[in-house]
């Protein structure tokens, strides 16, 4: 399966857009903490946040987990002995 995952290119488009998400969402989160009243950038924050979980789901659902300790279900069989893992690639 390794070798199948990194020969399709929308498993790499998948992550790509995961981390552009990421970035978002943590810049929107240090200047929420800053300024917490704003509901316009309140507003993109869960917008961004529907996003990634669109794109998190899409990324599960042919490549298998992303995330480990409950945060991702996993298929039968264990996923995790399934590489290269998203923060290898």
């Amino acid at each position: 399966m390794s070798e199948q995952r990194t020969m399709d290119p929308r498993y790499y488009q998948l992550l790509q857009q995961l981390q552009a998400l990421d970035f978002v969402l943590v810049e929107l989160n240090l200047y929420l903490d800053t300024h917490p009243l704003d509901r316009d950038a309140i507003q993109q924050y869960n917008r961004h946040v529907q996003d990634r979980w669109k794109v998190a789901q899409e990324f599960e659902a042919h490549y298998g987990p992303l995330t480990h300790f409950g945060h991702s279900y996993s298929g039968t069989p264990w996923q995790w002995n399934n590489s290269p893992w998203p923060w290898e690639v």
